[in-house]
């Protein structure tokens, strides 16, 4: 798993924009898949990190039920996640996620952030 911390130079503080976009994918694995899931996801975490526009990628998972595994992004803008979207990576991970999870994707606004 990760520290969960914003990516950001030494010494700079943390700066929200209200222009920032939040997604959390609440994926479940299929039964037998969560092996398969789970190496599907950490495959996406060091190239969408990467992405000029992502301040955030990262990934759980539930201590209650651990085929349930729960990303945690954060983009600058709309602009950045058209980038992450169109990238082979997340058409990768489009074109296996149905046979591996339910997933329920959320995109989230700005409403007060600090």
């Amino acid at each position: 798993m990760t520290g969960g911390a914003l990516r950001r130079p030494a010494g700079q503080a943390r700066k929200m924009d209200m222009s920032n976009l939040k997604i959390i994918a609440v994926l479940t694995a299929r039964p037998g898949k969560t092996e398969a899931l789970r190496a599907l996801l950490d495959g996406m975490l060091a190239p969408s990190r990467a992405e000029p526009g992502n301040l955030r990628y990262d990934l759980w998972q539930d201590r209650g039920n651990p085929a349930r595994l729960v990303l945690d992004e954060l983009y600058t803008d709309e602009g950045a996640i058209a980038a992450h979207r169109a990238s082979t990576y997340f058409q990768n991970y489009l074109s296996q996620i149905d046979d591996l999870a339910e997933r329920t994707p959320l995109v989230l606004d700005p409403v007060a952030v600090a």
